[in-house]
């Protein structure tokens, strides 16, 4: 099935072009990212990179099977971005060469939970876009609703429900969400791992877990997963004219599945239980996209 991109890169361009234009006093969302990406090739080295992966809450150990870092620095070393606020995130950026293919890989996300609003919580993403990448890995740690899936189990991201209020899109541009979590990246991984499950994700704002009457809406609406991340970056991406592929790292039972209090310790320790799969999983799922 072919990937419909809501915005080709040249697409892209021209809508950076013309709401800079539009809006050169004050600056944009978009004037911001070609300035972090401008700052981002001199501060790797690399002109273009070509993948890039937003590590989510427990995935961090998993960056190191991706390939030879070729730099490192800060997120505060770029115009626009946050320093890392939650335990699980590294506040750093890594430039990776993976074969033929540079990947530059966020080892934080800011969330929207912070209070920062929702350019902050995409500007990784459309500063990936400037970069040159035509393709990005969302992950993230979440809640299951399936019994069957212990913690530690990897998802792959079908669709998703957005409950947070609000949309990283500016002003009147319709973006098609249609597929947006590629099919084609899917039947990769499924070629990698033919034992991966797919679910809908759900994004809540957070930061409190949701409460079981909540997951009970959730399961009600079709929702397979839950967390605070990756819907607002996914619709950025597709603006874009990225393809986008979303895994989820299951690290605990929803809300009053399991009789079971939520704690974000809980958490990062099953992300690093589950670290030595996530990594081979990525470094064998990366080259092919």
């Amino acid at each position: 099935m072919p990937f419909h991109r809501s915005l080709t890169g040249s697409a892209f361009t021209s809508r950076l072009a013309d709401v800079t234009h539009s809006d050169a006093t004050t600056g944009t969302p978009y004037d911001l990212a070609q300035e972090a990406a401008r700052r981002l090739a001199e501060l790797t080295g690399v002109e273009r990179h070509d993948v890039a992966l937003v590590l989510g809450s427990g995935w961090l150990p998993a960056v190191d099977a991706l390939g030879e870092a070729t730099a490192e620095i800060e997120t505060t070393d770029l115009p626009g971005f946050n320093a890392a606020a939650v335990v699980g995130h590294s506040g750093k950026i890594r430039s990776i060469r993976s074969g033929d293919r540079n990947l530059l890989v966020f080892l934080s996300r800011t969330h929207f939970y912070e209070g920062k609003g929702v350019e902050a919580v995409v500007h990784p993403v459309r500063t990936a876009a400037a970069a040159g990448c035509s393709t990005i890995v969302l992950t993230n740690g979440c809640g299951g609703l399936k019994e069957t899936w212990t913690p530690g189990t990897p998802v792959l991201i079908k669709d998703h429900i957005n409950l947070t209020g609000t949309s990283p899109i500016v002003g009147a541009n319709f973006v098609d969400l249609t597929d947006l979590y590629s099919p084609r990246l899917r039947a990769l991984c499924k070629e990698v791992d033919d034992t991966f499950d797919e679910g809908v994700y759900v994004q809540f704002p957070g930061p409190h877990y949701e409460t079981p009457a909540e997951i009970g809406m959730v399961r009600a609406i079709g929702g397979d997963l839950v967390g605070m991340s990756t819907t607002l970056e996914a619709i950025a991406a597709r603006e874009a004219g990225m393809e986008v592929l979303g895994i989820s790292l299951v690290t605990n039972l929803a809300a009053g599945i399991s009789g079971q209090p939520l704690d974000h310790q809980e958490v990062i320790e099953a992300g690093r239980a589950a670290a030595e799969r996530m990594g081979a999983l990525l470094g064998r799922i990366v080259p092919m996209v």
